[in-house]
C-alpha cells in the first residue's frame, strides 16, 4: 500500500467550503434565541459615572441590558487571569468582565444589551447613557514610558508593564574590538489580524442539566472552558466548549475575550440562547492586534562583514490590558539573529502599556519584527562595507554542516533553543538563483536607463515552531469500522482535519474517507491546548502518528487471535485486515471492534484489553525550527512612490511535507499576510489614541490584484525532534516578507540616496523619503 505522507491529496475540507454548507459560528441559529451587541468606550481613557439602561430597556423587544454591577453577582473572579507566567511583570493589568470603573482604550465592551435581534440590540445599545470623564491618554509606546507620561490606568504609578534583558558572550569587548560599528533605529508598526471570519459567539444554558454549551470561533476551546469556568465558578462538566468551522484565526482567536464571559452569563440570567456576531467595525477596535515595536540597534563586524556582536534597546507597546503576555516581546528578542553566527548579543527590552486595544500574537508572533530588524542591519554592513548584501548574510549565516547548533538562549518556558536541522545558506542561493541575483545589476541598469526603478531584496528567517508540550489526540475504531480522530487542537483553514486523516490512514488502511475528525470540542476530549505557533502538525500529527500506531497494533494482535495468524503475516488494506496474499482470509474493522466492545459474561480474545482505541498526549518539548529565504523584485514608480512586486520567490524548510498542497497554501497564505505588512496595513491611532483606520477603505489589505506569482522552494531536512520529522508552516511565509520587499525598494531606490527603517511603506512616504534623501528630488 503506497504512503499517504507526502503526497499532494485534495484536502477533506474542502467540498463543504465549496457548497456552502460548512456551519460557522453565524450560522447557527437555536430555538428562542437572543442577539447581543456591545456598548463601547468611545475614549481611548475615562472614569465611568454611571450607566443609565432605561431608555434602551424601555424599547420592545430588549430583554436585558448587563453592565459590570449587573453581572458581578455571577463571578467568583473578575477578571480574566490569562497572561503567560513571567518573573519580568512590574505590574499585574488583566481585563476585567466588563469595564469597571474606567476605560482604557476604544472600543472596550462597558455593557451588554440583549434583545430579540442583532438590529434592536445594536439601536437599544445606542441609547444606553455612559456618563463618561475623559483623562488624558498615551498612544505612542515611548512617550508611555517618559516621566510625567499619563498613566495608562488611573491606579498605575507607571506604564511599564515588564522589562527584561537577553543575551549572551562578552558584548562590551566586541563591541570594543570592533572595526566597524552601525547603528539603525528601526519601527515596525501595528496591524491586526482580519480574518474572513470575525470574532462571534452562541451561548446556551440547560437548566435541567446545568450545563452553558458555548460554541464560539476560538483558536483554543480548552482555554476558553478553563477561563470561564474560573470566572463563573462552574466546573468542567458544566460547560462545554466548540469550535465549529472557522474563518480564520490568525492569532487574536486564541484568546479569550469579555465577550466570551459576558456571553455566558447572559444565557444562564436569561434562560434562553444568546449570539454575538462580531461586524467588522468592531473587529477594529474589539479584537487584539500586533507588531507595533522600536529598536535601536547596533551591530559589530570586522573588516569581512563577520558579526561580531549586535545590542540595542527595543520598546514593545502591549497595549491597555494583557491578553497573552510578554510573548511576543520575548520571541521578538529570541529570534533576533538566529540564523546567523552572533558571538555576543544583548538587548533589554521594555513592554509600554498605552490606550490601545491590548496586544496578542498575529501570524508570526514576534519574529517579523526581530527578522525585519536584524536584515536590515545585514544591508547596513553590507552598504556600508561595499560587500554585496547576499554575501554578507551568507558569511554570517549558520552551515549546514553545523546542524543541530545550540543557541546560547532559553525559551520563555525556559527549554534550550535548539536549530535542529535546515541547510541556511544552501536554501539562500536557490532563492537567489531562482531570482536570477547574479545578473541583476545589468537588468536594472538597463531599467534605469528607460527611467525604471527596479530593486532586488532578500530576507532570511528562523522560527521555532510546534510548541509543545503536548497536544492530546485519540484515535478509535468503531463497531461500525469507521475510524475516529478526536483532538483538542482546532481547524482554522490550515487543513488539519486532512493532517491527521492522511498520518491515521497511513497505519489504518489507507482509506481516507473511512476517517472522521472532530477537532475543538472540549466534550470528545478532556485535555487540549489548541491552535497557535504553526504547532499542529508537529504536536497534534505526532500524536495522531504515536496513537494510531498502537491502534494498528492492538487491531493486528485481536485480527490475529480470530484468524488464528501471526500479526507479522496481516496487513490492513482499506476497512479490512487480511493475511498478506491470501485473500479470503481476512477481518473486518468493524469485527475487530466489535470484539473488544464487550459481551456480558464473554471474555475478550486473547485477554486483550477493552476498546479499539489509543489516546495519546505525546510531550514535545523542544521546538523545532523552520527557516528560509524570501526574495523580492519591485519596481517602484518615482513619481506617486506606487510599488508593484515583479517576481517573488520564497525558499523555504519545514521539515518533511505531509502534503504540498497543503503547505503551498500556507506558504501562499503567510506571504500574502506579509506583503500587507510590508506595504498595505497601518492601524492608525490619534494622540489621543483614538483609532482612525476603522474600516477596510483606510486600512488596507493586499488582495488579488496586488499579489505577485510566488514561486516556492521546498527544502526538507527533516527534524530529529519528533517521530515524522516535521516542522511548522503556517506563519513562515509572513515572516521574511517585508525584510525582502524594503529591501528591494531601497534597492530600487539607490540612484536617489533613499533609505527606509520601518513598515510597512505608503506611497506616500515613499514619495517624502525620495524628497528628503541627499539625491532626492
Amino acid at each position: 500500500m503506497a504512503e499517504l505522507f507526502g503526497s499532494r491529496i485534495a484536502r477533506l475540507e474542502d467540498p463543504a467550503l465549496l457548497r456552502g454548507v460548512a456551519r460557522y459560528v453565524d450560522d447557527i441559529s437555536l430555538p428562542g434565541m437572543l442577539h447581543a451587541a456591545f456598548v463601547r468606550s468611545p475614549f481611548g481613557h475615562a472614569r465611568i459615572g454611571s450607566v443609565d439602561a432605561s431608555a434602551a430597556l424601555a424599547l420592545e423587544g430588549v430583554h436585558a441590558v448587563y453592565a459590570m454591577d449587573d453581572i458581578r453577582p455571577h463571578l467568583v473572579n473578575e477578571r480574566l487571569v490569562v497572561g503567560l507566567p513571567s518573573p519580568s511583570y512590574r505590574q499585574n493589568r488583566d481585563r476585567p468582565a466588563l469595564a469597571d470603573g474606567e476605560v482604557v482604550y476604544v472600543g472596550e465592551p462597558v455593557a451588554v444589551v440583549v434583545a430579540d435581534s442583532r438590529y434592536l440590540a445594536e439601536d437599544a445599545a445606542a441609547l444606553v447613557d455612559v456618563e463618561y470623564d475623559p483623562l488624558p491618554a498615551v498612544a505612542d509606546c515611548r512617550a508611555a514610558l517618559e516621566d510625567g507620561a499619563p498613566p495608562v490606568h488611573l491606579d498605575a504609578k507607571h506604564n511599564l508593564l515588564a522589562e527584561f534583558d537577553m543575551g549572551f558572550g562578552d558584548v562590551a569587548a566586541a563591541f570594543a574590538r570592533a572595526p566597524h560599528v552601525f547603528r539603525e533605529s528601526i519601527w515596525i508598526h501595528r496591524g491586526g489580524s482580519h480574518s474572513i471570519e470575525c470574532r462571534g459567539g452562541v451561548a446556551a444554558y440547560e437548566a435541567a442539566e446545568d450545563l452553558i454549551t458555548y460554541r464560539v470561533s476560538t483558536q483554543m476551546p480548552h482555554s476558553a472552558l478553563r477561563t470561564i469556568c474560573e470566572m463563573l465558578g462552574r466546573d468542567e462538566n458544566q460547560l462545554r466548549v466548540v469550535a465549529p468551522e472557522i474563518g480564520g484565526g490568525f492569532g487574536p482567536k486564541l484568546v479569550v475575550y469579555p465577550e466570551d464571559v459576558t456571553l455566558c452569563i447572559a444565557t444562564m440570567k436569561l434562560g434562553r440562547p444568546v449570539k454575538w456576531i462580531e461586524d467588522r467595525r468592531e473587529h477594529f477596535v474589539a479584537t487584539t492586534q500586533e507588531r507595533d515595536q522600536y529598536w535601536e540597534v547596533e551591530i559589530a563586524v570586522d573588516g569581512e562583514a563577520k558579526i561580531l556582536g549586535i545590542r540595542g534597546a527595543m520598546i514593545h507597546d502591549h497595549g491597555a490590558y494583557t491578553a497573552r503576555g510578554v510573548n511576543l516581546a520575548y520571541n521578538s528578542g529570541e529570534s533576533l539573529g538566529l540564523a546567523y553566527n552572533v558571538p555576543a548579543y544583548a538587548l533589554n527590552i521594555r513592554l509600554a502599556l498605552t490606550n490601545k486595544m491590548p496586544v496578542t500574537p498575529v501570524r508570526g508572533a514576534g519574529h517579523p519584527q526581530a527578522t525585519f530588524t536584524m536584515e536590515r542591519l545585514m544591508d547596513r554592513v553590507g552598504r556600508e562595507l561595499g560587500i554585496d548584501r547576499a554575501e554578507v548574510r551568507r558569511r554570517n549565516l549558520i552551515p549546514g554542516a553545523d546542524m543541530p547548533y545550540e543557541k546560547p538562549l532559553k525559551t520563555r518556558g525556559g527549554m534550550g533553543v535548539l536549530l535542529d536541522s535546515g541547510d541556511y545558506p544552501a536554501c539562500q542561493q536557490s532563492v537567489m538563483d531562482r531570482l536570477g541575483w547574479a545578473d541583476f545589476a545589468a537588468r536594472q541598469d538597463a531599467a534605469r536607463a528607460e527611467g525604471r526603478y527596479i530593486g532586488i531584496g532578500l530576507g532570511n528567517y528562523v522560527k521555532g515552531t510546534g510548541r509543545g508540550p503536548f497536544e492530546a489526540v485519540t484515535v478509535r475504531i468503531g463497531p461500525s469500522g469507521r475510524i475516529h480522530v478526536y483532538t483538542g487542537g482546532v481547524a482554522i483553514g490550515q487543513g488539519t482535519r486532512t493532517m491527521l486523516a492522511t498520518l491515521v490512514a497511513d497505519q489504518l488502511g489507507g482509506d481516507m474517507a473511512n476517517i472522521t475528525v472532530t477537532a475543538g470540542d472540549t466534550a470528545t476530549i478532556s485535555l487540549g491546548i489548541g491552535t497557535s505557533n504553526s504547532r499542529l502538525a508537529v504536536q497534534a500529527g505526532s500524536t495522531a502518528h504515536a496513537a494510531a500506531i498502537k491502534v494498528r497494533e492492538k487491531a493486528l494482535k485481536v485480527a490475529a487471535h480470530m484468524l488464528e495468524a501471526s500479526e507479522d503475516d496481516l496487513e490492513i488494506v482499506g476497512s479490512e485486515i487480511r493475511v498478506k496474499g491470501v485473500t479470503d482470509m481476512k477481518v473486518t474493522l468493524s469485527q475487530v471492534a466489535n470484539a473488544v466492545a464487550g459481551t456480558p459474561g464473554y471474555a475478550l480474545p486473547g485477554g486483550i484489553e477493552p476498546g479499539m482505541e489509543a489516546e495519546e498526549h505525546l510531550v514535545l518539548d523542544v521546538m523545532p525550527y523552520a527557516s528560509g529565504t524570501a526574495g523580492a523584485v519591485v519596481e517602484v514608480d518615482a513619481e506617486t512612490g506606487a510599488v508593484r512586486i515583479l517576481e517573488y520567490a520564497l525558499g523555504h524548510d519545514s521539515g518533511r511535507i505531509i502534503n504540498p498542497l497543503i503547505v503551498d497554501g500556507q506558504v501562499l497564505g503567510g506571504t500574502a499576510h506579509g506583503i500587507g505588512n510590508a506595504l498595505y496595513e497601518w492601524m492608525g491611532y490619534d494622540a489621543d489614541a483614538n483609532p482612525v483606520t476603522t474600516n477596510l477603505a483606510e486600512y488596507l489589505l493586499v488582495g488579488a490584484a496586488e499579489m505577485p506569482n510566488v514561486q516556492i522552494l521546498h527544502h526538507e531536512s527533516p527534524s530529529p525532534l519528533n517521530p515524522i520529522g516535521v516542522k511548522g508552516v503556517g506563519e513562515c511565509g509572513v515572516v521574511p516578507a517585508p525584510s525582502a520587499i524594503i529591501s528591494a525598494i531601497e534597492d530600487a531606490l539607490t540612484p536617489f540616496g533613499v533609505r527606509l527603517a520601518g513598515t510597512p511603506v505608503t506611497p506616500a512616504q515613499i514619495v517624502a523619503a525620495i524628497r528628503a534623501a541627499p539625491a532626492g528630488g
